[in-house]
């Protein structure tokens, strides 16, 4: 059964960096697709990155031109996880965080950025 649990949350102000963790499980880690998502306040739940296998310990990686220049995402797949560095977080990132793997989501991890 496949798991994804995000961590990492919290309250930041402007500016500040905070990196989210997916830690994944019932997967061939190596080799599937992930991505994030976020819902911010009264808005449809958005894609923000994802990192797609292309072969051997190749990646893609894609953003949401909304992020693009701040955050990054990134993989370890030693420890089955997922991560997302948010750099210069501004008020309007502020949402509930998904990991994605198709139609299976984690329960969402929410980020606060006070301005």
């Amino acid at each position: 059964q496949v798991q994804l649990v995000e961590s990492g949350g919290g309250l930041v102000q402007a500016g500040d960096s905070l990196e989210l963790s997916c830690a994944a499980s019932g997967l061939t880690f190596r080799t599937t697709n992930l991505a994030w998502f976020r819902q911010r306040p009264g808005e449809e739940r958005e894609f923000v990155a994802a990192s797609r296998w292309r072969g051997g310990l190749a990646y893609n990686v894609e953003y949401a031109d909304s992020v693009r220049g701040r955050f990054s995402v990134s993989r370890y797949n030693a420890k089955n996880t997922l991560y997302v560095e948010m750099n210069s977080l501004q008020p309007e990132d502020t949402a509930v965080y998904y990991c994605n793997l198709g139609q299976r989501w984690g329960q969402g991890i929410k980020v606060t950025v006070s301005s």
